[in-house]
């Protein structure tokens, strides 16, 4: 059945379709309360007069559908078919945040508290989230010290014979020795620990300060003490809430700003009326096409669908559906439809208030939903007026702001990108060509060097090189450079060929003066040479190394030089692997009687390499393995016995 008679045959209940390409590819998912309807109004004429619209319908060849019970369901099916499949006329979100939750395991004998990005349903309290991130990570660290719940991974579910030091400096109960602490103290302490976390404050409070009193009639006043600090902590915790909460609103505030096919979306996440994180979002390419942009008039989720009744116009076999038109254009609420579902829809906590900037016609749908789900009311609004209005209009100033960092700032054309490099290096040519070098080793095994290279904007792959450093033995990144760029320059002279316009080092003020003095040695002293050193991404050039260029962290010359140094790390570090890979699968060590492969892999590892054996003396190798052993591997080499006295 074509996809234009299996139209016809759509029921009218509410439900998900998804249109297919060619090759059986999801490439759009929408969801409808009258499926008929919904889909034959992609035909109408008023549909083809969008230009996206008909990009969709030229590539769809097939159409399936999935019904459910009402709009709700349908609402959130959707949500689930865009994440599972994909399509790329949708809306996707590729921003993988998470917040952190804190986690009890209630489940254990001696439940354990830490913090997860995952919520699962094993019978674990979680709580949260909370923002910023390293909130939960500094709950999780008191909650140790003050209720002493231990914070190592030791296997609770059995006793073992002996505590580990934090028992002994009095930062853990010492539930994993037997006779340390009662399964009945511990499980009293959780419940501290989960009113605490819960927020009941005041009743944690006056708990602990019941039982403090009561230690100090039995004369336990070590335990009385304890029981005084955590209620001092609770106190102090209580305090901190209460200023916090000050606004008692907690909000999500969206804003955006698009501009020549991209657009940035700034969310401001508001705790206790106050701004504790914010998050961007980026879309260089949106999809060709953005469901409900055909109605982008629509005020309410009724006027988004044909009536039911109504009859439509047929699909006949000689209908334009190429026909294409004007009409193209960003939908906003488009957009926000799809965006909110994605954010909010699996997420454990939302908050009451949801701010948007623009409306769009599944809101009171989406708000409903996520209020069911949530067990309390959650508002979606678009503020219109007043103090909500001006702070939807701050994230959208800060959206621009993103928005200019991002792709007006980070991405001018290769040309400018160029000129800006020879300013801040200080170079006599507009660099066309740039030469990177890198060392990957471990413990001075297995060295090696990689080269890269950039040309006229892009990389080059055709042009990487890789070299195994042969003259070097042990860890010595100072002279496997010295090697590397010697090798390299000294047979582009032999075969006279151009040098580069730059040659960039992976490393510090040591690498840039070894790679100079391998340069000098074949001849050449006016080749431009910088490095790039790692963590305080500053960039040296050779000849003026007192004064370092330090750029913008947003510069796009330090996102070029940090681009071309992270490729020249990930080829040499894949390359290094490589070798490993080899060397640990086949050795000359295996010729030798009596060294089999724990042997072997001992003797590299604390050798580095077969060359760091060859070169050891029996005395040195007879640290690794026992003497017989040792002469066997200087015998087999033909080294002189060094006896042992």
């Amino acid at each position: 059945m074509d996809l234009l008679a299996k139209i016809r045959t759509l029921p009218t209940s509410a439900g998900c379709y998804l249109y297919k390409n060619a090759e059986g590819e999801v490439i759009y998912v929408g969801k409808a309360k009258n499926l008929r309807a919904r889909v034959r109004s992609y035909f109408l004429a008023a549909s083809q007069m969008n230009q996206k619209t008909g990009s969709l319908m030229r590539e769809a060849v097939d159409l399936e559908y999935i019904t459910v019970a009402n709009e709700r369901e349908a609402l959130a099916l959707e949500n689930n078919l865009i994440k599972q499949r994909k399509p790329r006329f949708n809306i996707l979100l590729r921003d993988d945040k998470t917040y952190p939750y804190i986690k009890l395991t209630m489940g254990d004998r001696y439940p354990k508290v830490f913090v997860t990005r995952r919520l699962r349903k094993d019978g674990g309290a979680y709580f949260g989230p909370y923002f910023p991130g390293n909130l939960a990570y500094r709950l999780v660290d008191l909650i140790h010290r003050s209720f002493l719940i231990p914070s190592c991974k030791v296997d609770l579910s059995r006793y073992h014979p002996r505590a580990c030091l934090q028992y002994y400096i009095k930062r853990c109960l010492g539930p994993c020795v037997d006779g340390f602490v009662t399964p009945e103290k511990y499980r009293e302490t959780i419940r501290d620990v989960q009113m605490f976390l819960e927020g009941r404050t005041g009743e944690l409070e006056h708990r602990l300060t019941e039982r403090m009193e009561a230690a100090a009639e039995e004369m336990q006043f070590e335990a009385a003490a304890k029981l005084r600090d955590q209620i001092v902590t609770v106190h102090q915790m209580q305090d901190k809430q209460r200023m916090a909460t000050a606004d008692n609103e907690d909000a999500d505030v969206f804003g955006f700003h698009y501009e020549n096919e991209m657009l940035a979306v700034n969310l401001f996440h508001m705790r206790g009326g106050k701004i504790v994180d914010r998050r961007d979002f980026f879309w260089e390419e949106l999809p060709e096409f953005l469901d409900n942009s055909l109605n982008e008039g629509a005020d309410s989720v009724e006027e988004l669908e044909p009536d039911p009744m109504e009859i439509a116009p047929e699909v006949g076999e000689g209908s334009d559906v190429t026909q294409v038109g004007g009409g193209e254009g960003f939908s906003p609420g488009a957009f926000f439809s799809a965006l909110l579902k994605q954010l909010y829809l699996d997420q454990a906590y939302v908050p009451r208030s949801v701010y948007v900037p623009v409306e769009f016609p599944d809101r009171a749908l989406l708000a409903e939903l996520l209020s069911e789900r949530s067990k309390h009311r959650i508002d979606i609004a678009v503020p219109q007026r007043g103090e909500k209005r001006s702070l939807v209009d701050l994230v959208c100033q800060n959206a621009k702001q993103s928005y200019d960092q991002r792709f007006r700032v980070l991405a001018p054309n290769a040309k400018a990108i160029q000129e800006a490099l020879q300013d801040a290096l200080t170079l006599e040519e507009l660099p066309k060509r740039i030469e990177c070098f890198d060392i990957s080793h471990i413990q001075g095994a297995e060295t090696v060097a990689s080269m890269v290279v950039w040309e006229d904007g892009a990389m080059k792959k055709s042009d990487y090189r890789k070299f195994q450093i042969k003259t070097v033995t042990g860890n010595d990144d100072f002279a496997s450079m010295r090697e590397v760029i010697q090798r390299r320059y000294k047979r582009l002279l032999d075969e006279e060929k151009p040098f580069p316009s730059l040659i960039l080092i992976d490393g510090g003020l040591g690498q840039l003066h070894a790679a100079y003095a391998a340069l000098e040695e074949i001849g050449v002293t006016l080749q431009p040479l910088a490095s790039i050193a790692k963590k305080e991404e500053v960039i040296y050039v050779y000849g003026q190394e007192n004064e370092p260029v330090v750029l913008d962290r947003r510069s796009p010359v330090l996102h070029l030089m940090q681009k071309i140094r992270d490729e020249s790390h990930r080829f040499a570090v894949t390359y290094h692997r490589k070798r490993r890979q080899i060397r640990d699968s086949t050795s000359e060590l295996d010729e030798i009687k009596g060294v089999g492969p724990r042997t072997r892999q001992r003797l590299l590892e604390h050798f580095g390499s077969v060359r760091g054996i060859k070169q050891a003396s029996e005395d040195a190798l007879t640290a690794v393995v026992n003497k017989a052993t040792a002469e066997k591997i200087r015998a087999h080499f033909g080294g002189d016995l060094v006896q042992i006295t």
